[in-house]
């Protein structure tokens, strides 16, 4: 994995039956990395809260979630965009962002053409 860094893109309904597949990309793009267990379950947990906060307790049955996982050696960009439903940004000072905040590192989020994007940075730890 040198130079420039891999793009996974992962489409899948917006229905949280279908985020189970998400996580399980999410663990092994991680493992692929060698990410710690630790590393790669608090991924998993951060990019699943993500989604649960686009979802907003819903299931959208003509939505979908797109994720894009950009992979370099040591850290793992995650974007999960829910487009085409009018959302406004996620409260910062939630019990849920402070999650995601402390699984991850790096949390942000922004709504734009009626799409909402969340988006997370893991790095993998230098001990690793």
């Amino acid at each position: 994995m040198e130079g420039d860094p891999d793009i996974v893109l992962l489409t899948l309904p917006a229905n949280s039956v279908y985020l189970s597949v998400l996580r399980t990309a999410t663990a092994g793009l991680a493992a692929r990395l060698h990410f710690t267990l630790d590393e790669i379950e608090d991924l998993r947990i951060a990019v699943d809260e993500a989604c649960a906060m686009l979802l907003n307790g819903e299931e959208l049955p003509d939505s979908e979630l797109h994720c894009r996982f950009t992979l370099t050696p040591d850290e793992i960009a995650v974007t999960v965009t829910l487009p085409g439903v009018r959302r406004s940004l996620p409260p910062q000072n939630t019990f849920a962002w402070q999650v995601l905040t402390a699984l991850t590192g790096e949390v942000d989020a922004e709504v734009s053409n009626d799409q909402l994007t969340i988006g997370l940075v893991k790095r993998r730890s230098r001990a690793s």
